[in-house]
């Protein structure tokens, strides 16, 4: 057995867009390239108004905030959501609290296979 250390102590400051925030990688494979983190928001916390690059699901760990896609209009999310995002659609992830959430990012991404939707 190995145990191993994704605490936000360990994580690289993010500040590109704007951001503010800790990553802390967990896992990248390898053929259809998946990448795992943990994402770590501070009280006014953000993850900057960028595009993403593959599709995107954002499972909200603690705390909660506030996330949108292109249009200025936030949806609140809080432990137990999991907010998701298509290749090259715009967002932004935003906190007034504090955050944790692990961020996953994958051309194969399909979380209604499993996952129902928020009410």
């Amino acid at each position: 057995m190995e145990i191993y250390n994704f605490s936000k102590n360990i994580g690289k400051k993010i500040s590109k867009f704007d951001s503010d925030f800790v990553l802390s990688r967990i896992i990248q494979t390898g053929e259809m390239q998946t990448n795992v983190g943990c994402m770590y928001l501070e009280e006014n916390g953000i993850i900057g108004f960028h595009q993403a690059v593959v599709p995107q699901l954002l499972l909200v760990l603690n705390g909660e905030g506030y996330v949108r896609g292109e249009k200025e209009e936030y949806a609140k999310v809080q432990s137990g959501d999991a907010v998701f995002w298509e290749k090259d659609e715009w967002h932004e992830t935003k906190t007034d609290t504090g955050l944790t959430a692990i961020v996953i990012e994958s051309e194969q991404l399909n979380p209604s296979s499993f996952m129902p939707l928020k009410k």
